[in-house]
């Protein structure tokens, strides 16, 4: 499915170009059909989440401040892909690992919030409405990502609690989220391919860089991700909620407010956590199999 959305949003790129603006509404509906997936009552958060979280934010801004001296686009490009909270589909690969999926889905709740509250706050420094006075930058933004992350959650709450058969329903389709995200990719895909036709060559050796970067910022968060969580005997959700990211939402963001030519590093982030990811349950599948013989 990854290959066909990523192929038909390549194909089609003029096409599905135009259907950019209901990006925010597949991703809400697929942040919300996951939540429900899950009871809220039995989220327990644990310590090395946060320090998870605090790579993930102070991670983002150090690599920003890193880089942004050499080129500010290959900046913001890796910034957006460590600033990525985890993606929906992390809780389905840790538990085909072996993981722990409830500890990963808190993790994911924290990455999310994190984002909703920092995302435009970061955005208002280095995005594109800099143009702007600082606080109504930040209001800005803030009133365009926050409902998208922080919503679904509220909702799926709700759901469980006064709509018990509906909430039901929902979490036995989560099949569904899955088939939103290929949409989703198809059409951030045909957005993004669009954009880099459309600029001129001079600019190849930076996105170059942007989808180099994102290679080393990918590798970097699984190791790192598995190594904290490790102590806790978390290794493999450890590097699921940091290592893997909501590519969909990253591109968006960047799209919406950074140099587009940003997205071109979570467009690539897309390709090097499917790589790893297929590394991980191939080598999973290979230990199963010598175990059995």
């Amino acid at each position: 499915m990854l290959l066909i959305a990523m192929c038909v949003g390549i194909t089609f790129h003029r096409f599905f170009a135009w259907f950019e603006p209901i990006t925010p509404y597949l991703i809400f509906a697929m942040l919300f059909i996951t939540y429900c997936k899950i009871g809220l009552k039995d989220i327990r958060f644990e310590r090395f989440h946060f320090y998870l979280l605090a790579i993930q934010l102070l991670g983002s801004v150090a690599i920003y401040i890193t880089l942004a001296p050499l080129n500010p686009i290959v900046a913001q490009g890796a910034m957006i892909c460590l600033l990525a909270p985890t993606a929906t589909s992390a809780a389905v690969i840790t538990g085909m690992l072996g993981g722990d999926v409830a500890s990963l889905t808190a993790y994911s709740i924290l990455a999310n919030l994190g984002v909703a509250i920092c995302g435009p706050l970061f955005f208002s420094v280095v995005g594109s409405h800099t143009g702007l006075p600082f606080f109504t930058s930040f209001f800005l933004i803030l009133r365009q990502v926050g409902p998208l992350l922080i919503l679904p959650l509220v909702f799926a709450g709700i759901i469980e609690r006064i709509a018990p058969y509906l909430h039901g329903q929902i979490r036995k389709r989560q099949s569904l989220s899955f088939y939103l995200w290929a949409l989703a990719l198809t059409v951030v895909i045909a957005k993004t391919i669009s954009f880099i036709i459309d600029q001129p060559t001079s600019g190849f050796w930076v996105e170059i860089s942007v989808g180099g970067c994102a290679l080393a910022i990918c590798l970097f968060q699984f190791y790192i991700g598995r190594k904290i969580a490790g102590h806790y005997h978390k290794t493999v959700t450890g590097g699921q909620g940091l290592g893997q990211k909501n590519t969909v939402l990253a591109i968006w963001m960047s799209q919406s407010y950074l140099n587009p030519i940003a997205s071109i590093g979570p467009g690539a982030y897309v390709i090097w956590q499917n790589i790893v990811n297929s590394y991980q349950l191939w080598r999973r599948q290979h230990k199963s199999d010598s175990g059995s013989q």
